[in-house]
């Protein structure tokens, strides 16, 4: 590690610390030269793997962007964008694997924008999933609409057994 005020390479842990709820590790160290003290932020690099098989660094600002072409026009604001990339992430580095196919970023994507907008959603999956014709957008839609009534029967459900306890 180079010390950031004088460029030396020898440099001394002081302590070392979890951060980022188990992500990342938090060092402080010295440098044996100039004596002053600096911090350090460690953290498994996330790498995509594209479908030609070439590798890039996981970039949150090129997901977000991807789902900003989706969400225009739409009551989405940049810090439900920013929660979003956030989600995105953590997702991918909760699955262990410091190398991520393409594949596995758009999924992680498309879940957390359906909660965040259903059109936004809709607009992003037609591309993720190289909709060809208006019946895989009639599809999807119904799948969503199942969805959601899934979800408000088990929230009348759950209402209904409040009341009768």
């Amino acid at each position: 590690m180079h010390c950031p005020f004088c460029k030396n390479t020898d440099t001394r842990v002081l302590d070392s610390r979890v951060a980022d709820e188990g992500g990342a590790i938090r060092r402080r160290r010295v440098c044996s030269a100039c004596e002053k003290r600096f911090t350090t932020i460690e953290q498994m690099q996330l790498t995509v793997v594209k479908r030609s098989g070439a590798t890039e660094p996981f970039v949150r600002d090129k997901a977000i962007a991807g789902v900003r072409k989706a969400c225009k026009g739409r009551p989405v604001d940049d810090d439900d964008l920013a929660r979003l990339g956030q989600q995105v992430e953590d997702t991918l580095r909760d699955s262990g694997c410091a190398e991520v196919p393409a594949h596995e970023v758009g999924l992680a994507i498309l879940e957390p924008l359906k909660s965040l907008d259903e059109v936004a959603y809709l607009r992003f999956a037609s591309v993720y999933k190289q909709f060809e014709s208006a019946d895989d957008f009639a599809d999807e839609i119904a799948s969503l609409m199942a969805a959601g009534a899934d979800g408000e029967l088990a929230e009348h459900t759950a209402t209904k057994d409040q009341h009768q306890t």
